[in-house]
């Protein structure tokens, strides 16, 4: 996909939907630096809806690993989810599977990858924070 957001290059998206039954606790994908923190207002589309990544109210994050590659994380609230949080800053130093934030209910959180990412995920699979392994580069 073309990147909407802070890169300029084709990116991997891998999207994770949490119904409203799930833990919404997000987690630092990396270990390394918040280079990008923003928010943004926007719908409360139905968190699957191809277009809640880009019209949808979110927080989006840009993690700079030791390996200077990058990662975008984008919170996005869902219809039933109306609140996200997000306890990042530009400069934090972060470890990964740290506390991003949480979103309070049905959400989906979208990862931009770089293009040469090994996606260990496939759809259908079950992530769980902190423990799924979602790609490697």
């Amino acid at each position: 996909m073309d990147a909407d957001e802070y890169f300029k290059d084709r990116r991997i998206q891998v999207s994770i939907f949490m119904s409203p039954l799930n833990v919404h606790v997000n987690r630092n994908p990396v270990s390394g630096e918040v280079v990008y923190n923003q928010y943004h207002k926007g719908k409360y589309l139905v968190a699957w809806h191809p277009k809640s990544s880009t019209e949808n109210e979110r927080h989006s994050n840009v993690f700079k690993a030791a390996n200077g590659k990058e990662v975008l994380t984008k919170q996005i609230a869902g219809a039933l989810a109306k609140r996200i949080v997000n306890y990042l800053s530009v400069g934090d130093k972060v470890a990964q599977a740290g506390e991003m934030g949480f979103i309070k209910f049905g959400s989906r959180v979208d990862l931009l990858l770089p293009l040469d990412a090994d996606i260990k995920v496939k759809i259908g699979d079950i992530a769980v924070g902190g423990i799924t392994e979602v790609a490697r580069w």
